[in-house]
């Protein structure tokens, strides 16, 4: 009875005991891919701190068959009991004998099943000669080697591991390290893999299945492989490249080399994320890693770069030096994404990527203006919650935080504090708080006290700029989409030019006003202007406009009072930039900067639209201007401005969606006539991008001539798979055209597509048409679609493509689709991130107000009551808004509990549901604008 007492003290912790702490393990593993089961054994090196009656470790879905322990005087200890807590995910031994302090070895046998829900060690399935076969693949991170092996499951726990399998003989065997011996023993073969460095559990790896594989080595002599599937061996060569290359500039840049002998990408069949950083074993999804030019278009090439570099930055920043625990994910997140644009841009100058990294981080900026965000470091108490934060606040509001850290630095003071923190702290684990330690060291600025104000509260600021006489006043407040006032405040560095890029001033707005004298501008010599000051004073009135946030690289929204906004937009009207700055060596920084002035202003001008800070007119008249633009950044933002527009319209001012439509594809002809539906000898990468977006826009917004074009294309490819009429930039517009054309009453196009799914044996043409699929307006034909993810037909791990294309005008039938079959598709996803997908692309498809938080709070049992208190279509831009407050539905345990009181769960009280109000100025009118 006192034992049992004394195991409650274990009970409901968030982290395990710290007396025992692991320092090796020795893994072998046996999958019996036929019986869908495993077994296995581990041996651990412990250190024991103190003396103990209990070990404490991690466990889960596992069963335990045998237990030991051998102190290091070779004393054998067996536990007179044996206690799997599945609430708390522990295994605690109870031994009679007190276990002494010191060295010692844990020797445990267990066995669990190959699960199909894409965690822990899993089964995953393949096709050879026809016939589907199985595989294993693990999938650790967060929290699920514990799924796999007893373990010391938390990132701070690092031990080297020496792994060993035993699998058919046929297969082949990965694990992080390289294989250094293979026994064969008739139909099975037992491979043992090289010790480990030092690394967390959550980055052991292991794939058994049946790959081709190519290779290369680094200059510094590394072995990169890539496993494809059987056959597609070549089409692993593009991200083969990409690793080789980075592997090289990481290594330059953090001045450490890759620390591991070897580092192998896997494509997996089945995988529920994109990719996942395993130290020396990265494992992919198939499409994010194997490239195919008759079907991967420029932005799937342009993706698989940043994921690969992505991925590959990762085996320093956070696998070399680790998070000590999840609180510091964002880290890890925001600071891989950030260097992933940085190594792209080497590769890939012609790209552009930096000016895209605006338009891809903006997920952040909305997200983040929502009052149910959360600041992008969570205190994370149980390891599974950290699923509440893998989104947009961590890798793209924490990437663009970096990058706007590091433009205040300088980039070489920078690069020198980070080479400098992965020396220090190689193969150890941080806190947030030791980069900046590092990063103030080495610049000579309390980094720490500015980074706070944007790391450990919500939000983000808008920048008031007013001007008066030679003074510029900026006034700091918290940005909410909402249209309410928030009181967040941060320490900003502001930087702004002054009627020319060549001149500028940066300074950092502590307070929440502050006035900046800018005469030193405003009567500079700069070739914009003439020395004389008669001269200054003319000019100054007719170019003196003011662009704060050069470059965007700040996180924050600028918005102008009349006189300088009147000034910005009459400077991106009349392309007012000197001749001087348009050639030359500097031309290509100044076409930059350019689209930067155009995009930030557009961007800006929709949110602070949205907010009810504009009327909807200035948006539209502004929208107006870019209507003969083509560079490609300016473009997409265009087209993202559009639909979020639509999206708004169906809600607030319906009566005009039609005309808003008309007005959207005026806006873009112009490019759709230059750019046409086929490339040219020797075309950019960009004008490929460009094309893809520009028709997919006209086709969503029902432009006829383009539908038109889609479908004959589309017949001729069905006619002849080889014609080049339809290319993988193109092809998804034509589907998309197909399925708009498609109803319960003309399935023509439906059949066809679907016979072509059916058919297709490359994964990135069967995206290309999932995507697609749920298109259709007619609300029967999305249902039919929807259906198809209740059977076999498509993987599991494929369903989000089919929902990221629902149509609007099935969103409602999506809706009670998902309400009907809820139990099927929990049962069907499991758990892990997949049950999310199905939140986020029907209930809430654009960062809305439905939140992982929420969900973590919600029983099983009261899900559907708490889906129930949902209105799909009642929100600004269609998001989901809650009629009650999430609390209502909720069951609330100990953990759910103590969340409640932060930040992150404070959800249900704070949201109010709004639309954009149909005052005059906001109703859409097109009067005076081009046809």
């Amino acid at each position: 009875m006192e034992k049992k007492l004394n195991i409650q003290q274990f009970k409901g912790q968030f982290r395990l005991p710290k007396f025992a702490i692991p320092k090796r393990y020795d893994l072998t593993l046996k999958p019996d891919l036929s019986a869908c089961t495993f077994s296995g054994s581990v041996q651990v090196d412990l250190s024991i701190d103190k003396v103990t009656n209990f070990l404490v470790l991690n466990s889960l879905d596992l069963q335990i068959h045998h237990v030991s322990f051998t102190d290091s005087e070779n004393k054998k200890y067996c536990p007179s009991d044996v206690v799997l807590e599945a609430d708390d995910e522990i295994l605690v031994l109870v031994f009679d004998d007190t276990l002494p302090t010191g060295d010692g070895v844990l020797w445990i046998s267990f066995s669990g099943v190959l699960n199909d829900h894409f965690v822990g060690l899993y089964r995953g399935t393949y096709v050879d000669g026809g016939v589907k076969k199985n595989m294993a693949s693990t999938q650790f991170e967060p929290a699920d080697a514990r799924r796999c092996f007893p373990c010391w499951d938390e990132p701070a726990l690092k031990a080297t591991f020496k792994v060993t399998v035993e699998v058919p003989s046929e297969l082949t065997a990965l694990s992080n390290m390289p294989a250094i011996q293979e026994t064969v023993n008739g139909h099975l073969k037992t491979v043992y893999f090289e010790e480990s460095s030092t690394m967390s559990t959550y980055l052991v790896a292991v794939v058994v299945g049946l790959f081709d594989h190519i290779e290369d080595t680094t200059v510094s002599g590394t072995k990169v492989r890539a496993y494809c599937p059987v056959g597609k061996a070549h089409q692993g060569k593009f991200a083969l490249d990409i690793a080789v290359k980075s592997l090289d500039i990481f290594t330059e840049y953090f001045s450490m080399p890759y620390p591991l002998p070897k580092l192998d990408m896997v494509a997996v069949p089945d995988f529920s994320g994109g990719a996942m950083e395993n130290y020396g074993l990265i494992t992919f999804r198939e499409n994010e890693l194997l490239y195919d030019e008759l079907h991967s278009g420029a932005s799937r090439k342009q993706w698989i770069t940043i994921v690969v570099t992505h991925e590959v930055a990762h085996q320093w920043f956070g696998n070399l030096v680790t998070m000590e625990w999840w609180t510091h994910l964002w880290l890890n997140e925001g600071f891989a994404t950030w260097i992933s644009y940085l190594v792209t841009d080497r590769l890939f100058p012609e790209w552009k990527i930096w000016t895209q990294f605006v338009q891809d981080t903006t997920g952040g900026l909305y997200l983040d203006a929502l009052e149910q965000s959360h600041p992008i470091e969570v205190e994370v108490h149980h390891a599974r919650s950290v699923l509440e934060i893998f989104d947009a606040i961590s890798y793209e509001k924490g990437s663009a935080v970096i990058l706007m850290l590091q433009s205040y630095l300088g980039a070489d003071i920078f690069q020198r504090s980070l080479s400098t923190y992965m020396k220090r702290y190689a193969s150890k684990n941080t806190k947030t708080e030791d980069l900046w330690s590092v990063l103030s060291e080495e610049s000579g600025i309390q980094v720490n006290s500015m980074m706070d104000t944007w790391t450990k509260q919500k939000g983000y600021p808008v920048i008031s700029v007013k001007s008066k006489d030679n003074n510029l006043e900026f006034v700091q407040s918290q940005f909410l989409s909402s249209g309410s006032f928030g009181d967040g405040q941060w320490i900003v560095p502001i930087s702004l030019c002054l009627g020319s890029y060549n001149r500028t001033k940066n300074f950092l707005l502590e307070r929440q006003v502050r006035t900046v004298d800018i005469s030193e501008l405003l009567y500079s010599s700069d070739s914009n202007l003439s020395p004389s000051k008669g001269n200054n004073e003319g000019k100054c009135k007719e170019h003196s406009w003011v662009k704060v946030n050069i470059e965007q690289t700040g996180f924050y929204r600028v918005k102008y009072d009349d006189k300088l906004a009147a000034q910005l937009r009459k400077a991106i009207e009349e392309n007012c930039l000197s001749e001087t700055d348009k050639f030359g060596k500097h031309h290509f920084r100044i076409t930059r900067l350019r689209a930067d002035m155009m995009l930030c202003v557009l961007d800006d001008t929709f949110a602070l639209c949205e907010a009810c800070q504009l009327p909807f007119s200035s948006l539209l008249s502004l929208m107006d201007v870019y209507r003969k633009e083509f560079d490609y950044i300016l473009l997409s933002r265009l087209i993202k401005v559009c639909y979020d527009v639509a999206h708004i319209s169906n809600d607030s001012f319906p009566n005009s969606v039609n005309e808003l439509k008309q007005f959207f594809i005026n806006l873009l002809l112009f490019s759709a006539e230059k750019l046409g539906w086929e490339s040219v000898s020797e075309e950019s990468h960009l004008n490929k991008l460009r094309r893809k977006e520009v028709l997919l826009a006209l086709v969503t917004f029902g432009h006829s001539e383009t539908h038109k074009e889609a479908m004959n294309r589309f017949q001729a490819f069905l006619d002849d798979r080889n014609s080049p009429l339809l290319s993988a930039d193109t092809k998804r517009a034509a589907y998309i055209a197909v399925m708009r054309n498609t109803s319960s009453t003309n399935r023509t196009g439906y059949d066809s597509l679907l016979k072509l799914y059916r058919e297709a044996d490359e994964v990135q043409e069967k995206e290309h048409i999932l995507r697609s699929l749920a298109s259709s307006s007619d609300p029967s034909m999305v249902l039919e679609v929807l259906n198809l993810l209740l059977s076999d037909e498509i993987r599991d791990q494929d369903s989000l493509y089919l929902l990221s294309g629902i149509s609007s005008e099935a969103h409602e039938t999506a809706w009670s689709w998902l309400k009907e079959n809820w139990d099927l598709i929990s049962s069907k996803a499991g758990f892990g991130m997949q049950p999310t997908w199905y939140i986020r692309r029907i209930v809430s498809p654009d960062y809305g107000v439905i939140t992982l938080s929420m969900l973590s709070l919600c029983s099983p049992q009261n899900f559907i009551v708490f889906l129930s208190a949902f209105n799909p279509r009642g929100g600004r831009r269609g998001r989901g808004v809650l009629r009650k407050p999430p609390e209502t539905y909720i069951h609330h345990d100990s953990e759910a509990e103590h969340r409640e009181n932060s930040d992150q769960s404070k959800v249900g009280g704070e949201h109010k549901t709004r639309t954009i109000p149909s005052r005059a100025d906001q109703i859409p009118s097109f009067q005076g604008m081009t046809a």
